[in-house]
């Protein structure tokens, strides 16, 4: 018999009520009815001020599909360590990270700066070359950085095609985020006009005898507007509620969890929540994760909304295009930056 012996931190972290997420059914959105958005606006709305994290059934993802990028997750982080960092992490934000690699330095929780254990790759929007922004080497529109394909066959397709994919459901959705917001249906589309997506294909090693400053990943918000994400293979997931509570996210079968980023929520001057969430280290074997992240252009400024401010509401945040924000974002948590 498999024992698993837990350190008393590890318990801890897991001994956590578990709750339903808010759950809808996007199915008639994505099918193109254009009365759909409307009719879930207000629910959408009630979300996003309150647990700032839901789950969205008949999203149009196809269940092969994500089946598919698990495998190519596995096949990716399958190979040799030396192999991966051959790609590694470089600072247009594309490539592999390992083990330990980032401090989180924009977490949420003070005392907790011990590294993320966890590795992934990142992926990225592969822009045209006559993008002026590429030619002009602007940073974050650099190439993606693959193994080669005799190595992985079919995951540089694989995982494009998820992306797409992902994208294109996150677009669909867009009209819900500006009703919701009593903005007209149309509000965002200049915005995600050759859009940023940001993928991380990531494993978890078991870490059974962890303490309670060493977790998957600590807590964190997410950085850009929405994020995209299958459930694991393996538990991990956990959320902090309104009231500073962990709790574990129960699932329907075929959903895909939605959360929000900082810069929407700067966007919505804190009208919008962006919540804290963290990754509890699975405890016999490894866990793999899809977030995706699904962001405006690099050039959409976080002016803030007409209704997300007033008298007695004046804006918070300073205006920054997306650019400004993730790349101070990811300058704070990942060591390569320091490198430069």
């Amino acid at each position: 018999m498999n024992i698993i012996t837990q350190s008393a931190a590890s318990r801890a972290a897991r001994d956590v009520p578990r709750r339903a997420l808010p759950v809808i059914d996007v199915g008639a959105v994505v099918a193109g009815d254009p009365d759909a958005p409307a009719a879930l606006a207000d629910t959408w709305r009630t979300v996003w001020e309150t647990v700032g994290f839901m789950c969205v059934v008949n999203h149009g993802v196809p269940r092969q599909q994500i089946a598919g990028m698990f495998a190519a997750a596995r096949q990716f982080h399958d190979q040799p360590e030396d192999l991966k960092q051959g790609i590694a992490l470089n600072t247009d934000q594309r490539g592999f990270m390992g083990i330990r690699k980032n401090d989180l330095a924009t977490g949420e929780i003070d005392e907790n700066r011990k590294p993320s254990i966890s590795e992934a790759i990142f992926v990225a929007t592969e822009y045209a070359d006559d993008n002026p922004y590429v030619a002009a080497g602007t940073q974050f529109y650099g190439p993606n950085l693959w193994l080669p394909e005799d190595v992985v066959p079919g995951f540089r397709e694989t995982t494009l095609a998820y992306m797409d994919v992902v994208t294109a459901l996150g677009k669909k959705l867009l009209p819900i985020w500006a009703l919701a917001l009593e903005l007209p249906a149309d509000y965002f589309d200049p915005f995600f006009v050759d859009n940023y997506t940001y993928f991380r294909i990531a494993k978890y090693p078991p870490l059974p005898q962890h303490n309670d400053a060493e977790l998957g990943i600590h807590a964190h918000r997410d950085t850009g507007f929405m994020t995209f994400l299958p459930p694991a293979n393996e538990e991990g997931l956990q959320i902090l509620d309104e009231d500073g509570n962990w709790f574990w996210p129960e699932l329907p079968e075929d959903a895909m969890i939605v959360n929000l980023g900082q810069f929407a929520t700067r966007w919505t001057n804190d009208r919008f929540r962006a919540t804290t969430h963290r990754v509890v280290p699975p405890l016999d074997r490894d866990r793999y994760a899809l977030p995706c992240f699904v962001n405006p252009n690099f050039e959409a400024r976080n002016e803030t909304l007409a209704t997300c401010t007033g008298p007695g509401n004046p804006p918070k945040y300073p205006v920054q295009t997306y650019r400004e924000w993730f790349g101070w974002y990811m300058s704070q948590t990942f060591g390569v930056y320091d490198q430069k």
